[in-house]
């Protein structure tokens, strides 16, 4: 995400503090932040990928991702 999102994001947070936000700004800074949510969550996601564990045995492991249980299903 580039510096003027960031920048952008923000500043509604500190209007919103200061003044509140029209609907307009509350949907824009939502979707900034969803975008920056799913920035970061892809980031970290690729640091996982690439995450080896040195068992004691000297074999080396993946680290996996937890995977979300779906609810209802066992």
């Amino acid at each position: 995400m580039d510096k003027q999102k960031i920048a952008r994001i923000n500043e509604l947070s500190r209007k919103q503090r200061s003044v509140g936000l029209s609907e307009s700004e509350a949907e824009e800074q939502k979707k900034l932040r969803d975008e920056y949510r799913a920035e970061m969550r892809g980031s970290i996601e690729q640091k996982i990928d690439n995450i080896y564990y040195k068992m004691p045995d000297g074999t080396i492991v993946k680290a996996v991702k937890e995977q979300k249980k779906e609810e209802g299903k066992q």
